[in-house]
């Protein structure tokens, strides 16, 4: 019994492919000779590479240590990854990119950035106190397939915020925020605390605020008094940091795969649960469009960059007073963005942020730099009025069919266990593409605790000696274990796939409950000794 594997419509997969290629095109045709041009980079994050356009999404989990970051990925992925730890203390020191691979594996940092297959080539300059504390972890998790995730080091609090790392830490932020396409910022509901490091990670995101989705972690631990007064002092405080009308979205939930702590809020948990995983399960499908849309936000900074660096090349004088001719500008900058604002119609959002440019200015000579030319510019106004608008239809059509991601991101099981879908569906039926192995085994291990798992089954009153999906999933949710991983016992307990399970199949759900309560990892398939004996030769069949 297999797990289902993300799938699309091929027509339209065909055109998201298009669009992607297009865009690689596009930018190294028409976005990336304005770049050097202007030194686009010298100020800027570096130019793109054939990996920026080819990878997977990508989600970038981070927060404050002890949050549960290690714990969260290590929930979405169901298993443990090398090199990971879980405790109290700050136990992740590094960046880890957990990629697919077929073998299981941890590539230091300075590999990875040589490997022209990975979008990680532009971390260079960061240099080896950064590269010292990046690995890549490869793994044959069918998740993995699908999205890459980037494990954080925990952000030191108030009392150790005079600790250095050694690398600039908000600099690394930043060039990850460009890049991925959902960025997850855990905060600990017993400890809510903003301190100078957090603080400057959150300026690192400025820009990329429609890529955040926030978690207040660990909300079962309080009661639901105590998380009105935490939810309320979080969006107060993040109010204060981002200084946006709008309000981020803040999910409420207690993210890992033990039994949650029952409390009065337990069903909000989880439906903030499936919310936040239907979000990261939709990444795949909106890769095409994320991509887009950091093109565009691209352009239109190469654009207002090009007319700012214009723009101080002609005010320099051709001799004398060059040095404080320069500083001159520097300081009359946030007067010249205004100026190019009204002069040359460029939105003031398209401009960089003031301050940090005048300290990159500071570095430079004024002298090299490049008037407006023409040419380039009129390229960088068509890709923006044109291009770009003839991809747009490819992106508007028919909606490719919603289908799950594998594993903890399964939507379609998630659905199964809210109650106004499980009065129309119980337990929804999925086709059966399973590659199952031989199943030639005599002792079936889940035998000899049958007639304690009989005893639960025969009272709940069986129908024609199978219990409902209704019953099933009634008596299974006082376990405490999280929807989620309900659902995965059930699809692989249910293996004649029928929506109800016999004695036999009922026996192997509560088996596999019990293993999880124990700390077990579910298998991703039913092994071959686990499969009731009477659905052995049924499944051999199927093969």
């Amino acid at each position: 019994m297999s797990f289902r594997r993300l799938r699309s419509n091929p027509k339209i997969l065909g055109d998201m492919n298009m669009v992607t290629e297009e865009l690689k095109n596009l930018y190294f045709k028409r976005l990336l000779p304005t770049e050097k041009y202007y030194s686009f980079h010298h100020f800027h994050s570096p130019s793109y590479e054939d990996a920026d356009f080819d990878n997977k999404p990508m989600v970038l989990v981070m927060g404050q240590y002890s949050t549960g970051k290690t714990t969260f990925i290590r929930y979405l992925i169901e298993q443990d990854f090398p090199g990971s730890r879980v405790g109290p203390e700050p136990t992740t020191d590094c960046f880890s990119a957990l990629m697919y691979g077929e073998t299981e594996g941890i590539i230091p940092g300075n590999a990875l950035t040589v490997d022209p297959k990975k979008p990680f080539r532009n971390l260079d300059p960061f240099g080896n106190s950064f590269l010292n504390r990046f690995q890549g972890v490869q793994m044959p998790n069918q998740i993995l397939e699908n999205i890459s995730i980037i494990d954080t080091p925990g952000i030191l609090t108030a009392a150790k915020r005079k600790l250095s790392r050694g690398y600039d830490f908000p600099a690394v932020l930043r060039w990850f925020a460009e890049r991925v396409d959902r960025i997850i910022l855990l905060f600990d509901a017993h400890k809510l605390e903003f301190s100078d490091e957090l603080t400057r990670a959150f300026g690192a995101l400025s820009g990329h605020e429609d890529k955040l989705r926030v978690v207040l972690n660990k909300a079962d631990r309080v009661d639901s008094q105590q998380l009105m007064r935490v939810y309320g002092a979080l969006m107060w405080s993040l109010g204060k940091v981002f200084r946006t009308p709008e309000i981020l979205r803040v999910y409420i939930g207690s993210f890992w795969s033990e039994p949650r702590q029952m409390c009065d809020h337990y069903q909000l948990i989880e439906l903030e649960e499936e919310d936040l995983l239907t979000d990261i399960r939709n990444l795949p499908r909106n890769a095409a469009v994320r991509k887009l849309n950091d093109l565009v936000k691209r352009a239109r900074l190469v654009r207002a960059h090009a007319h700012i660096i214009s723009y101080l090349k002609q005010e320099m004088p051709s001799i004398f007073c060059k040095e404080s001719k320069k500083h001159n500008l520097i300081y009359q900058l946030p007067v010249i963005f205004t100026k190019i604002q009204q002069q040359q119609r460029v939105p003031a959002g398209d401009f960089p942020d003031c301050t940090k440019m005048q300290e990159k200015l500071l570095g430079q000579d004024f002298s090299k730099f490049k008037t407006l030319k023409p040419s380039l510019m009129a390229s960088l106004d068509k890709l923006l009025s044109t291009d770009i608008a003839n991809l747009v239809p490819l992106l508007q059509q028919k909606e490719v069919k919603k289908k799950s991601l594998p594993g903890m991101l399964d939507g379609d099981f998630l659905g199964t266990f809210r109650r106004e879908d499980y009065r129309r569906d119980p337990f929804k039926e999925l086709p059966r593409d399973d590659e199952s192995s031989e199943a030639d085994f005599d002792e079936w291990v889940v035998e000899k605790y049958k007639p304690k798992y009989d005893e639960i089954f025969y009272n709940l009153s069986p129908n024609e000696g199978k219990l409902s999906g209704t019953k099933v999933k009634e008596w299974m949710t006082t376990t405490l274990l999280p929807n989620s991983v309900l659902a995965h016992i059930w699809r692989l307990a249910d293996v004649d796939g029928d929506g109800m399970l016999d004695n036999e199949e009922f026996a192997l759900a509560v088996h596999l409950i019990e293993g999880k309560l124990e700390g077990h990892w579910l298998p991703r398939e039913l092994p071959s000794h686990l499969v009731p004996p009477s659905k052995r030769l049924s499944m051999a069949s199927d093969d």
